[in-house]
């Protein structure tokens, strides 16, 4: 009795599939459709073997685990790896120009100091000397080199003449920044 009525089920199924997919014109389901209600009987394969994935190919994509290839994970880890090293270099520049960007702000600031000290100084002779800028500017330092300066067109004046470059330096001479003025000393 039971099978009679599943029997029944399936053929109403079928009647109502076959009215919606035999009009949009399927082929071969439509007619397998038509023969499972004409016999009223369940589905059974036509060569009584197990239905394999490569007969009915959306069989196979219910039997699949979910989740990703290797391949999908592979390209992944391919762009990420892209996308970290460009992210590094973008902040690598980023540091190093913004070490440069106060380096040649402050560079400046601390040359012209320097220099005022050493014009205010009563010292005479003040070439050859160094030293650095204290923990308020860790990793700065300074250096004063003096020259005579000679031209025809000064005449004598040039004898007192004194070049005066001042270099501030950061990190061991990596960012070197000089500045120049003329001193008339009379000796």
């Amino acid at each position: 009795m039971r099978q009679l009525n599943l029997d029944k089920h399936i053929a109403n199924m079928a009647q109502a599939i076959k009215s919606q997919w035999s009009n949009a014109g399927h082929g071969r389901l439509a007619a397998r459709i038509r023969q499972i209600v004409a016999s009223n009987q369940k589905p059974i394969a036509s060569s009584q073997q197990p239905i394999t994935s490569t007969q009915h190919p959306a069989s196979s994509t219910r039997d699949r685990v979910s989740g990703f290839t290797l391949l999908e994970v592979l390209i992944a880890l391919a762009i990420m790896a892209i996308v970290l090293v460009s992210v590094y270099r973008l902040h690598s520049q980023t540091l190093t120009m913004t070490t440069a960007n106060r380096f040649y702000t402050q560079a400046p600031l601390l040359a012209q100091s320097k220099m005022a000290q050493l014009e205010a100084s009563s010292a005479g002779s003040f070439s050859g000397e160094s030293g650095d800028f204290g923990d308020k500017f860790p990793g700065y330092s300074w250096s004063v080199a003096t020259e005579d300066v000679s031209s025809e067109a000064l005449g004598e004046i040039a004898a007192d003449l004194k070049r005066i470059d001042v270099t501030v330096t950061l990190n061991e001479n990596e960012y070197v920044y000089s500045i120049r003025s003329y001193r008339l000393m009379r000796e």
